[in-house]
């Protein structure tokens, strides 16, 4: 017996049932069925350079090759993880080849392109602008932010979206019924297994394929994959989330957009689904503290203590019962009167105090500690409010002596800010009666 000899690794399912032609491709029929944008292209020969952006899992590569068969171009890949300049010349040089012997067009795929910095992006850019290549990248991240404006002038973006029920159910019917698939066999996928696959993938075609082909691993040929099998392959699969990408920055924005719109059921929804996809509740408890601040403010300023509370019980107890704390706080500040009030009035004031550069402090606002601070006119003329008429300097002046008295807090009308203002309208009726005490630098 040849101890060495090895079978050959068979190809993975999701391997084994690429399409092999564009009517087998499945999903994104918002780009490719009869008279979308990017099928009208192909058929009208109209091949550019793109960016397919979209989640992982969703057909990107599969797409770029066969746009390459369609239009009978040659196909050169190249992963940004593993490759660099040096690479990037090497295709540049066989698709000069290819023009010059053959007469065909290059397209050159890069697999997840927002990894290239801004010298290896810019790398592509003579050979796109001259047609010596079709470039096609591929990214799951926003390209608006990852790639650089030249190359995202010369490429069209499109958009990839996560399968639907329909695409994922049409994968498992062909990976069940074709001989190159699990054909031979014969297994079926009843409703609720087929639920709990479709969950677990979170719309990745290749995740589900993959958990398919797991499954059939371990099911009996001529059985039924059945939902106690999954439970135990499943196990604690987590939806698509990923910390510092495109999914997380959209839900923390989700959730905020709904605390702000007063609904505090997609507020809750949004949270379970960041903690579902595997995010570290106190970021999600420190982000909630923000809100408190930005939406809510003085209207109701108790949202700021309980949201700092839910944030001490998450570090103290951790979870779950920390993150019980924190969706009271997320409802609490979702149904809560809302103002923005010192918010705006803060960043008024930021952008002022940057335009105006460092005027000094008037010299009766200045503390005098010694006796040359004093001789100085340190503190001068200084009103102590707490001696004035309802503890109110009417008419007194506490901007710098080279601006005009601003008023950046607006209070809404709505919550404890009712109060709020009414209290400043009487403090302004005081100051309109009293004049204004302006001083000279």
């Amino acid at each position: 017996m040849d101890l060495f000899r090895s079978e050959p690794v068979a190809q993975p399912l999701a391997a084994r049932l690429r399409p092999s032609n564009l009517d087998e491709y499945v999903g994104q029929e918002h780009l490719l069925a009869r008279g979308k944008p990017l099928r009208e292209a192909l058929e009208q020969g109209a091949l550019h350079s793109m960016i397919f952006w979209g989640p992982p899992g969703v057909g990107k590569t599969t797409l770029a090759r066969l746009l390459a068969q369609f239009c009978d171009a040659h196909f050169e890949t190249v992963s940004a993880v593993l490759a660099g300049v040096k690479e990037i010349r090497q295709a540049v040089e066989v698709a000069k080849q290819q023009a010059a012997q053959y007469g065909r067009r290059t397209i050159l795929f890069v697999d997840e392109v927002h990894r290239f910095n801004k010298s290896q992006q810019d790398a592509f850019l003579p050979y796109v602008e001259d047609g010596t290549l079709i470039f096609i990248g591929a990214t799951t991240e926003n390209p608006s932010f990852e790639l650089n404006n030249a190359l995202l002038s010369r490429a069209r973006v499109y958009v990839l979206k996560s399968l639907d029920e329909p695409a994922l159910r049409k994968l498992v019917d062909r990976a069940l019924s074709e001989e190159r698939g699990l054909g031979k066999h014969n297994l079926q996928v009843g409703d609720e297994a087929f639920k709990m696959l479709m969950a677990a993938a979170d719309g990745d075609g290749r995740r589900m394929l993959n958990f398919l082909e797991n499954a059939s691993d371990l099911a009996e040929d001529g059985s039924e994959i059945g939902v106690e099998l999954l439970q135990s392959l499943l196990g604690d699969s987590r939806r698509r989330f990923d910390k510092g990408g495109e999914a997380f920055y959209d839900q923390i924005s989700a959730l905020h957009k709904s605390v702000r719109g007063s609904n505090p059921d997609a507020a809750l929804y949004w949270f379970a689904r960041m903690l579902d996809g595997g995010c570290d509740p106190l970021y999600i408890a420190r982000r909630v503290v923000r809100m408190a601040s930005e939406d809510i403010g003085n209207a109701d300023p108790r949202a700021l203590s309980l949201c700092l509370s839910a944030w001490d019980v998450q570090e103290r107890l951790g979870s779950p019962e920390g993150e019980l704390a924190v969706a009271q706080a997320i409802t609490y500040i979702a149904c809560a009167p809302k103002s923005n009030a010192v918010y705006m009035g803060f960043k008024t004031a930021l952008r002022e105090a940057a335009e105006h550069g460092s005027l000094e402090v008037p010299l009766h606002l200045r503390n005098a500690p010694t006796k040359l601070m004093k001789q100085l006119g340190y503190g001068d003329e200084y009103r102590y409010a707490h001696d004035e008429p309802d503890a109110y300097a009417a008419g007194e002046d506490y901007f710098p002596d080279q601006l005009e008295p601003r008023q950046y807090y607006q209070p809404v009308p709505r919550g404890l800010e009712l109060k709020i203002g009414e209290k400043l309208r009487h403090l302004a009726e005081l100051d309109r009666s009293s004049p204004r005490q302006r001083r000279k630098p």
